[in-house]
């Protein structure tokens, strides 16, 4: 087999290329082997293929040259929709409303509309991301310190104070002690875990947790009642488990129970205590609240609790199993690029729509 300068170069090429698909890099490899001499049994141990894999390639290439390296065209069954088709369904699903004075489309009233079939509709859907039935929420800050706040407590979570501890701290108010009335079925092979719709509610409680921002490490409290008092009480937990020559950076949402004038005074005769408070509509803002989601996932969501106490219990022994080994949450996003995110978001939805609905 003999290359031309001009093959060997394309050969390498492909060879070398990242964006090579993997097969036109190792027929390349196979054809460049044989040109330097090599036997198809050679090549073949060499690149862990079969000498039939090598005698293929070698033969498309001495018939076709470059182009041998291609796939052949497979058989298979010609397209029945158009371009025009596709076009049509995509248009429609943006900017028309369905016949039945509907909010949104469906695949069976598309397809009535267009007169394809039902799987046709849905393929071309998701080929372009389209999901009718699908509807994001969105809630912006209407706070007037928006921007200070975010830098403030962004600020603490990637450039921490030296000799301070900076903890995330929220209450998970009324937990429900929710009880099935009929035993959790088990898990079986090709039957998921089963439980009663109906249940019975036992009373709930509250969540007191303040996270450590560089550990993940919680400090959790529960009470009957959410109230500064209770909240009063959190603070001077925290006080005694936290070392006393460290300071403490509390980032808390904009609750009342966070401002009353019992809790400025605790403040007050503990000035080691730093509130950094986050934005209005913003606990996204709170790491705490990803600790909750866990806690929620993991114990609560599928748990049956037939008194508070038990529930209670079931909380205290999941927070304690976490710390033995705490997952912290890196925060990762600068203000800067938060502020832009919200920014240009802010543009699209300020952004006249013309005629065609773009």
């Amino acid at each position: 087999m003999v290359l031309t300068e001009e093959e060997c170069q394309t050969l390498q090429r492909w060879t070398k290329r990242r964006t090579s698909a993997q097969a036109l890099a190792l027929r390349s490899r196979i054809v460049l082997a044989c040109a330097a001499g090599s036997s198809n049994k050679d090549v073949a141990a060499a690149l862990g293929v079969t000498a039939a894999t090598v005698g293929k390639w070698r033969q498309r290439f001495v018939a076709a040259r470059l182009r041998g390296l291609d796939d052949a065209e497979r058989p298979g069954r010609p397209r029945t929709i158009s371009d025009e088709q596709v076009e049509q369904v995509v248009v429609a699903t943006l900017e028309t409303a369905p016949p039945d004075d509907g909010t949104h489309w469906s695949t069976r009233l598309m397809a009535k509309q267009t007169g394809m079939t039902q799987t046709a509709v849905s393929r071309i859907w998701r080929a372009f991301g389209l999901k009718p039935h699908q509807l994001d929420y969105w809630k912006l800050s209407t706070d007037p310190h928006f921007v200070d706040k975010v830098h403030d407590v962004v600020g603490l979570y990637l450039d921490p104070p030296e000799r301070a501890l900076v903890l995330c701290v929220d209450e998970k108010s009324q937990i429900q002690a929710l009880d099935r009335t009929a035993p959790v079925l088990p898990l079986l092979p090709g039957t998921p875990a089963r439980m009663s719709h109906d249940y019975v509610r036992n009373g709930t409680t509250s969540l007191f947790a303040a996270l450590d921002v560089a550990t993940g490490t919680v400090i959790t409290s529960l009470h009957r009642r959410h109230r500064a008092v209770e909240f009063k009480k959190f603070l001077t937990q925290v006080d005694q488990q936290v070392p006393a020559e460290l300071d403490v950076h509390l980032i808390c949402d904009n609750y009342q129970t966070h401002k009353t004038p019992e809790i400025h005074r605790w403040l007050a005769r503990h000035p080691r205590f730093h509130l950094h408070f986050i934005p209005t509509s913003s606990s996204w803002l709170n790491l705490v609240e990803r600790w909750f989601a866990e806690l929620t996932n993991r114990k609560l969501r599928r748990g049956s609790f037939r008194s508070i106490a038990e529930l209670e219990a079931a909380i205290g022994d999941w927070a304690e199993q976490w710390n033995t080994n705490p997952r912290p949450f890196k925060w990762v996003k600068t203000a800067e690029q938060i502020l832009e995110s919200i920014a240009a978001y802010c543009r699209r939805l300020t952004t006249p729509i013309n005629d065609s609905g773009h």
